[in-house]
């Protein structure tokens, strides 16, 4: 099993240092870097400092001057929030400038918050369209010019300037839904699931979505399905109740962001008191410790061992959720020397 990185930009609150969370995503990306790690993700949202990330490819662009083996990826790209031509030029200018180390990501946005701003009008679940038919039309840019009449797009003759460095760039979908899987197999894309706070019967029914997908397109898939969760390695108890603490935190706000609840304020969502989340089951902190990839070194080991039995060919190790940035290095730090010896 590979292991890949994700990490944001966040600010819970202003008194943090926007130049201290832009060097933390550096210093936690090249630790993965010399650690061995196969990806870096870089994500889209707008409008946000939770997830400070308007634009994947710049993000990449500055941890690709920096690192020297670790691929960049986007983590994903909003389709709907692009135009073909601009997406493909910029993802393309990434892999010239890494060295042919871009790994294309797309996807199809999280929260209708961000489509009311970014996309009026958009129904998050009818975005699914635009990443099909924004996918193969970076593929055409790439390869030489290509004039379009689409759903979404059209334009006259065009290419993508720059062309990547690699041959083939490695394109990968993030996907939940049976359509998404059938999508990602069909068209030779990688594919990354994330099952939030759900049970391990969540990444069951992705592997069994995988391999219907898999069974319609003929039974041969080349590609990599890598899982993401929330991780958090520790040996303390204060460590422990910190991470607990701030994951059940974030939910809360993004609880908020995802029923349209409380207001956004410069860009923070209305805090969530925890004592106002007690006995609220989407953020007990039992189910969490057991779902997420939390725990100490040997509790985290078996849990990836599972995720590897049940076909997992990457974990992506999910580090931003709120907590302290010292102790996002700590867990990391604990992951490389304890966890990752077990999968070499």
């Amino acid at each position: 099993m590979k292991f890949h990185i994700a990490v944001n930009l966040e600010r819970m609150d202003d008194s943090t240092s926007m130049h201290d969370v832009r060097d933390h995503t550096l210093e936690m990306v090249q630790m993965a870097d010399r650690a061995g790690f196969h990806i870096a993700w870089a994500a889209e949202h707008h409008a946000l400092e939770m997830t400070i990330a308007p634009n994947p490819f710049q993000l990449l662009t500055w941890w690709a001057a920096h690192t020297d083996d670790i691929r960049m990826g986007s983590g994903v790209a909003n389709a709907a929030y692009w135009h073909p031509i601009n997406l493909a030029g910029e993802a393309a200018m990434v892999d010239l400038i890494s060295g042919g180390r871009l790994e294309l990501g797309l996807g199809s946005g999280a929260y209708q918050r961000e489509f009311d701003r970014m996309r009026p009008g958009l129904a998050q679940p009818d975005s699914y369209r635009y990443m099909q038919e924004m996918l193969p039309l970076v593929r055409q840019l790439w390869e030489g010019d290509v004039a379009h009449e689409g759903d979404f797009w059209a334009f006259p003759t065009a290419t993508s300037c720059p062309k990547p460095v690699q041959p083939q760039v490695p394109m990968w979908v993030a996907a939940r839904s049976p359509i998404t899987f059938d999508y990602a197999v069909a068209n030779d894309c990688h594919i990354m699931c994330w099952p939030l706070t759900l049970p391990m019967t969540e990444a069951e029914k992705y592997r069994a979505q995988l391999d219907d997908a898999i069974a319609k397109a003929g039974g041969t898939y080349n590609g990599t399905f890598a899982l993401m969760r929330h991780t958090a390695v520790y040996e303390n108890e204060t460590d422990r109740r910190a991470a607990l603490d701030a994951i059940r935190s974030v939910l809360g706000k993004f609880g908020n962001l995802m029923t349209k609840t409380g207001e956004v304020r410069n860009g923070f969502p209305d805090e969530v008191p925890l004592d106002e989340l007690d006995g609220n089951v989407r953020v007990d902190p039992v189910m969490l410790e057991e779902n997420l990839a939390f725990g100490s070194p040997e509790q985290v080991i078996a849990k990836l061992k599972a995720y590897e039995a049940l076909g997992v060919d990457a974990f992506i190790y999910y580090a931003s959720m709120g907590l302290g940035m010292e102790q996002q290095k700590r867990s990391l730090q604990l992951f490389i020397d304890h966890v990752l010896p077990e999968f070499t």
